[in-house]
């Protein structure tokens, strides 16, 4: 049985709830100030501060920080918080994952000191490390409860099982699960997420790391693929007067204006997420390929410089690519994500749509 931790809430303070930070501490920051975050608000981080970002160890001692400024924030754990078991334990391949991702609160921790890897011959010797140095750091993540459970709402890593009593799930899926919007439960309550990058799901819809807000199905996914997807963005559900709402940030950088409005006609929308990259070529454009999504048994358009050929003849992305088309208007912020490709740029709206525009339309009228 999983640590779920009870908590009875004020409805009449606001509710902020962030997953997925990543070890990224300046977008954490800037989030809680774009919400205007107060000692009065309820806060919850569901899980994931570390790994991948180039702050874990900095997140950590952050949040630990304003936990003892507000009794009302509240964290529990995700899978990429508790690797660091992996060394305790023996295991001799959290060494090849240290190298392979030297944003890892396990290299902080090393640098901290001065340290690598390669100082440490024996697994023991790097556990006796990180005991000595991090106690402290290390067993407050690992006191961190599972879930939380409120009036109206179960707040969660990854996920819990379709069963009745889903206090029974097992750790790995509470931390692990993939996909749980895609899965039914019988909570009774409404089951808060990250885990699964919401694009994910969007494989027919407009491309988007926006959460999703699903209410019938009891289901609410915040996972915003921060320091996963190059358009990625940590998501904050704010639950006020039982209405919900949201904001993001994100790390891209390159604005820009809307200089010749764009009407798209063409209704292209969706996503080439993972694992589905398998695609079959059915016609090929000037700048786009229309493709079956073999996996999905969708069909997609793809942008060409996004597709590779293997032996088999099958076609492939990159990586994660939207496939949807958008229309912008004149005087329009939006940001770039990708303008190396011909005849269409790829951008991101302030409302955090992403997709294709012709490139003229950041282009300045001739008789401007």
């Amino acid at each position: 049985m999983i640590n779920v931790q009870k908590l009875s809430l004020d409805n009449k303070k606001r509710t902020i709830i962030i997953s997925d930070i990543h070890g990224n501490l300046p977008l954490l920051i800037e989030l809680l100030n774009k919400v205007n975050y107060t000692k009065e608000d309820y806060l919850f981080i569901n899980g994931d501060l570390c790994e991948k970002g180039p702050n874990s160890l900095e997140v950590v001692r952050y949040i630990r920080e304003i936990m003892i400024e507000s009794k009302q924030v509240y964290v529990n754990k995700g899978n990429c918080d508790i690797l660091h078991r992996y060394v305790f334990e023996g295991v001799d391949g959290i060494r090849n994952y240290m190298k392979k991702q030297p944003y890892s609160i396990l290299n902080d921790m090393l640098r901290e000191h001065g340290k690598v890897q390669e100082d440490f011959l024996k697994i023991e010797d790097l556990a006796a490390f990180y005991n000595q140095h991090f106690h402290e750091e290390l067993n407050w993540l690992d006191s961190l409860p599972i879930a939380y459970e409120t009036d109206n709402h179960i707040i969660i890593h990854a996920g819990i099982e379709n069963r009745i009593d889903w206090e029974k799930t097992t750790e790995e899926n509470a931390l692990s699960m993939k996909a749980f919007y895609n899965q039914n439960h019988q909570a009774g309550k409404t089951v808060v997420v990250g885990h699964w990058p919401v694009v994910n799901y969007r494989e027919d819809l407009v491309c988007s790391n926006n959460p999703i807000i699903d209410l019938e199905k009891q289901v609410i996914a915040i996972d915003g693929g921060n320091q996963i997807k190059k358009e990625g963005q940590i998501n904050a559900l704010i639950i006020e007067g039982g209405d919900y709402q949201f904001e993001f940030v994100d790390q891209l950088e390159h604005e820009c204006t809307i200089h010749q409005e764009h009407i798209d006609t063409t209704d292209r929308v969706g996503t080439i997420t993972y694992p589905n990259y398998e695609l079959s070529k059915i016609e090929e454009d000037i700048y786009f390929t229309l493709c079956e999504n073999i996996n999905l048994g969708i069909q997609q358009w793809v942008k060409n410089e996004y597709l590779i050929e293997n032996e088999q003849g099958l076609y492939y992305s990159k990586d994660d690519l939207s496939t949807t088309f958008l229309s912008v208007t004149k005087g329009e912020t939006v940001w770039i994500v990708d303008q190396d490709c011909g005849g269409y740029t790829l951008i991101k709206k302030e409302i955090g749509d992403v997709g294709w525009i012709p490139k003229k339309c950041l282009e300045k009228e001739a008789n401007s």
